[in-house]
């Protein structure tokens, strides 16, 4: 069917309308294919009129010429409880040049849920008018399923929210950047964002919704806390949510469970990216040993059509907490060093072990051997095996950011730094040219370190540095493991820095393929210095230096033994037992040099 126009008056309306439909199934959907075409065609729109309501709803639009082609159209209905009908308007504005058509509409999943004789199991609820056979994880979710509303009789009030008065027992969380805002019918920008809510399917009802137009900038995050809940085993607790994705720069949508109340929570699930204009459903099972809260985070793409939308939140099987999550410490076991040092007889020169007050040498302090009895003497060091799994930095450190004081302009935010990442978090576009997994346990949930490009110009350098290193073996060397993948990958460095003095003792340049690949340092004896990997920037954001999984192998120093060395090891000038194996091998193994000379 086809617009013929038949009148020259300045502002006229095609109007076509549909029979009267009574009801609609939960997964209802419509479908049509359209045509646009010409240099003045104007707008149309596809209108929702239910009885009763007097405000129509817009479930579909078009703005302007869409080229010589038919397109498809896909809305999502969803479940309308009374009697409606669509009106199809072409709205023309004095000049109409072009023509609009519209054919092969379709309604597809539109029925209830047929009866069934009998709903046995523990996996399934029966209607009880329509006598439908339903899942369970349906029940108490906000959505008349069965037809009659009985999967949604007798809910608790509490363990759910459609948000049309408010928030509920939910709230927004102050740590975060901006606030969800609460909303009916379309989002304030064209072609991003619901039309309309997932609970009545109409521009009446409420839901939330993030704007991602200015003053908000990429990144910016809103997060929404659910209430308390007490622990719950493995999948009795259910949280349901609809969520709406649709816009070109549409960026990230996750959810988080946690058991502190200062910590970002542990990661269930994410989605990113446009997916379309629609409202999509989404289950989590949650097992937790202590009392939990879930958290919604939503994150701003980079630009205006960047709209994310949240509506019908329920909990199933869960049971309200009524105390108050605890916090936990921020500084780090290991670091943290009591104010006061015990009683002890040690010089300025000596480290005073924490616990006993015991004296040592100051070359014994982060030396890769405890000789304190609580370890204290190697706390605040590196340590031997790193591999960034619970965010946790193992003692390197980035020394131009605590540089970086209040005189300077630059953002620390926006600047090259090294950092820690993990394939869960990336956006799209990272996907070229970051790891998707570590090389610790393989997986998106795996944490590494790495510089991001996205930050930075062309020949800026990042380092990650260790704290000072008093003294290491004979055969003491370095393995990582690093990802270098991209178009534009610059270089990663590994440093030696002594007294002011820096060397360069690895180096590798350039895009090294999608995998992960071995390195090995050979350190050996040195004394009072620092280890730093240094990254340098490409010319563009496309690729990402990353190491993981940094290993010190065999670099605790040598010890004078109180016994004479045995059979199979030789004793240098020193006083040190070596492996016979290590003579005349071209390495310094006795630190004088002694295992080498052309004596032996």
């Amino acid at each position: 069917i086809f617009i013929l126009k038949t009148s020259s008056s300045i502002s006229q309306i095609a109007r076509l309308r549909s029979p009267k439909f009574r009801q609609t199934g939960s997964n209802c959907t419509l479908s049509f294919w359209y045509y646009n075409y010409g240099q003045s065609v104007g707008a149309a729109e596809l209108q929702l009129l239910v009885d009763g309501l007097k405000q129509r709803t817009v479930l579909w639009r078009t703005y302007y010429n869409e080229g010589n082609q038919w397109l498809k159209a896909v809305i999502q209905l969803g479940r309308l409880p009374h009697p409606f009908q669509f009106s199809l308007d072409k709205i023309s504005l004095g000049f109409y040049e072009g023509v609009s058509a519209i054919d092969d509409i379709r309604f597809e999943n539109c029925a209830l849920p047929p009866p069934a004789l009998s709903c046995e199991g523990p996996n399934h609820f029966w209607c009880r008018d329509t006598k439908a056979c339903i899942d369970s994880l349906l029940v108490c979710d906000l959505v008349d399923d069965c037809g009659d509303g009985s999967d949604e009789d007798s809910c608790n009030p509490d363990l759910q929210c459609n948000f049309e008065n408010g928030l509920c027992n939910w709230e927004q969380d102050g740590e975060d950047d901006f606030d969800w805002i609460r909303i009916r019918g379309p989002t304030p920008t064209v072609n991003t964002g619901p039309l309309k809510d997932h609970t009545t399917g109409t521009a009446r009802g409420h839901y939330l919704y993030l704007e991602s137009s200015e003053p908000r900038q990429f990144q910016d995050k809103a997060v929404l806390l659910s209430p308390l809940f007490n622990p719950s085993g493995s999948g009795t607790c259910v949280f349901r949510f609809h969520y709406h994705m649709f816009g070109k720069e549409v960026y990230k949508l996750s959810v988080f469970r946690r058991t502190v109340s200062n910590a970002k929570g542990w990661l269930l699930w994410y989605k990113f990216g446009n997916q379309e204009n629609r409202w999509i459903r989404q289950t989590l099972f949650i097992s937790s040993s202590k009392p939990f809260q879930i958290l919604v985070k939503g994150t701003i793409g980079d630009g205006f059509t960047g709209d994310i939308g949240l509506d019908d939140v329920s909990f199933l099987g869960c049971t309200l907490y009524n105390g108050n999550l605890p916090t936990v410490s921020t500084t780090t076991s290991g670091t943290s060093v009591p104010a006061t040092l015990p009683m002890n007889n040690c010089t300025e020169k000596e480290f005073v072990c924490r616990a006993s007050g015991h004296c040592i040498q100051m070359i014994q302090k982060c030396d890769f051997r405890p000789d304190c009895s609580d370890k204290s003497d190697e706390s605040a060091c590196v340590m031997e095996v790193c591999d960034f799994e619970d965010k946790d930095l193992c003692g390197w450190h980035r020394p131009a950011l605590e540089q970086m004081s209040g005189n300077y302009s630059i953002l620390i935010t926006n600047t090259f730094k090294w950092q820690l990442g993990r394939g869960a978090n990336l956006y799209p576009e990272q996907e070229q040219h970051c790891p998707l997994t570590d090389h610790t346990t393989c997986t998106e949930e795996g944490w590494y370190l790495f510089a991001d490009s996205s930050n930075g110009e062309f020949g800026h350098t990042a380092d990650i540095a260790t704290p000072v290193i008093s003294l290491t073996g004979p055969r003491c060397k370095i393995i990582f493991w690093n990802h270098m993948n991209g178009s534009t990958i610059g270089s990663l460095e590994v440093l030696y820095r002594s007294s002011n003095k820096t060397s360069k003792l690895w180096t590798q340049s350039g895009s090294q393929g999608p995998q992960w690949n071995r390195a090995e340092v050979f350190l050996g004896i040195r004394s009072d210095f620092q280890v730093i990997f240094r990254a340098k920037r490409g010319v563009s954001y496309m690729g990402d230096v990353a190491v993981d999984d940094i290993t010190f192998e065999d670099c605790s120093p040598l010890l004078i033994s109180d016994k004479p060395c045995t059979s199979e090891e030789f004793m240098c000038a020193n006083k040190y037992c070596i492996p016979k194996n290590n003579l005349c091998d071209f390495v310094n193994d006795c630190s004088d040099n002694s295992d080498e000379s052309p004596s032996i």
